[in-house]
């Protein structure tokens, strides 16, 4: 049997996109309640009721019933974050809000009453907007004493409930997405390289700083990174594209690297040099990043492929982090193509870049599901496509661990219906769980089980080996 006995299976979401109560027990505004359409379109200087998020599917209220749910299927582990915002309203508070605290308080309680270990991002694309509006985000070096008064407390806090911890949710989407993932409130295209570089800077001092103090609070927590993972396939054999795909791939490489080795690479210092990049560093940063992780998380969706010629250059849809479409596969509906066999490749890839186990914290299938009645007159989804999607990409992890890599678990992305990060749909569904809600704000947030749940069920029971039925 592939999968190790003590396999980490389990879900994950985040706190913006399924907790709601945007404003409740002293809540802070965060930059997704004013984000109401995803990272595609503008957004508002204050939340806006048409925002899915604000109500999102009421996790908040409902947790109990949830966790119940994911019990039920076995889960051994349940990723979420916790909302900066709610911890401190405004970011850069000395004091915490102690509502906000005793929610988490609760929310983990209630996963280890069933067995179920937490998984926590730190921060996960939900910069307090106050930070964002008046420090500009992570491009304020002041961003790193405000992190760091939140890890300390939440770190005191729940140091005994929670054994795992991720820094960064997918760090390196800072690229591409600066407001979302770095709350930097200058506009996209009037950020300038060197201030974005300086931006990652300061949450690598952070994220290892964050870490030194975990594993002197809790010597036997365990803290990641955690990396958007987007494989880059040549789109043809020729020695430039070959280059191009090289050059790509570094800045992806660059965070992990970092995170994992304690030091800037050559090949980002080269490019820093030929930009016009200079990054400020205090006396002491250095020694800071030698703080390095002890494993490396990572989502998997979609594999690119990326060429030097610039006439085949058209980007792909849908994509967080853009890419040119591979002729070979297929897509989502979304335009994110489907690649199991890349799960294997970035799995065998990070295992001989970094020699730190793995953990896949976010995979899986967004669709549009319709739901039917049983002849008892309950609810279903027939959703025989997300079974063949995540059936496909688990053999290819247990590829990999006959590989001989390291993998410490696995947690489907939304395993209960959520609110869409990219497209703020509630109609983008990734579940095992249905939540009758839908984008117009209708619906009764009733929640039943999908064909998913049961197969999911019954693959945790198998350790994986109801995967080759």
């Amino acid at each position: 049997m592939a999968f190790p006995k003590n396999f980490l299976w389990g879900g994950a979401v985040a706190a913006n996109q399924c907790e709601g109560a945007y404003q409740e027990d002293g809540k802070g505004w965060s930059t997704q309640d004013v984000t109401p359409r995803g990272i595609v379109g503008p957004r508002t200087e204050e939340p806006t009721p048409d925002n899915m998020k604000l109500v999102g599917i009421d996790f908040y209220h409902r947790y109990q019933e949830d966790i119940k749910l994911f019990a039920e299927m076995g889960f051994k582990v349940f990723r979420t974050s916790i909302a900066w915002s709610r911890i401190f309203p405004k970011g850069d508070e000395e004091e915490p809000n102690e509502k906000g605290l005793k929610f988490y308080d609760d929310l983990f309680d209630e996963c280890l009453r069933y067995g179920i270990e937490p998984l926590v991002t730190i921060s996960h694309y939900e910069t307090p907007l106050h930070l964002s509006k008046t420090y500009d985000g992570w491009v304020n070096r002041k961003m790193i004493g405000f992190y760091e008064n939140f890890v300390r407390t939440i770190f005191a806090r729940y140091g005994k409930k929670v054994k795992y911890w991720l820094t960064f949710n997918e760090i390196n989407s800072v690229l591409h997405q600066p407001f979302l993932s770095g709350g930097i409130f200058t506009e996209k295209e009037k950020l300038s390289q060197q201030d974005l570089y300086q931006a990652v800077h300061h949450e690598f001092v952070a994220s290892a700083l964050a870490t030194k103090i975990a594993h002197e609070m809790m010597p036997e927590a365990k803290v990641g990174c955690m990396i958007l993972s987007m494989p880059t396939y040549p789109l043809s054999p020729s020695p430039d594209d070959v280059i191009k795909v090289m050059e790509s791939v570094h800045k992806n490489d660059f965070f992990g690297d970092v995170h994992v080795r304690g030091y800037y690479p050559g090949y980002m210092k080269r490019y820093f040099r030929e930009n016009g990049i200079q990054i400020r560093m205090e006396p002491g940063d250095e020694e800071i990043l030698k703080h390095t992780v002890d494993f490396v998380s990572f989502s998997y969706y979609m594999s690119i492929c990326d060429t030097a010629d610039p006439a085949k250059q058209i980007r792909g849809q849908g994509n967080l982090m853009g890419g040119v479409p591979n002729p070979y596969l297929e897509a989502s509906e979304w335009g994110w193509q489907i690649d199991p066999q890349g799960l294997r490749y970035v799995l065998n890839y990070y295992w001989d870049r970094y020699q730190k186990p793995l953990f896949i914290v976010e995979n899986g299938l967004g669709a549009v599901d319709v739901p039917v009645e049983r002849a008892d007159g309950t609810k279903t989804v027939e959703d025989d496509y997300r079974i063949d999607y995540l059936q496909k990409h688990l053999l290819q992890v247990e590829e990999a661990i006959e590989d001989g890599v390291d993998v410490m678990g696995y947690t489907s992305w939304g395993c209960i219906d959520l609110v869409s990060a990219s497209t703020a749909e509630l109609k983008k569904r990734y579940g095992f769980i249905y939540v009758d809600r839908n984008d117009d704000g209708t619906g009764t947030l009733e929640r039943y089980r999908k064909k998913s749940f049961y197969w999911y069920k019954d693959v945790i029971a198998t350790n994986g080996e109801k995967l080759h039925e």
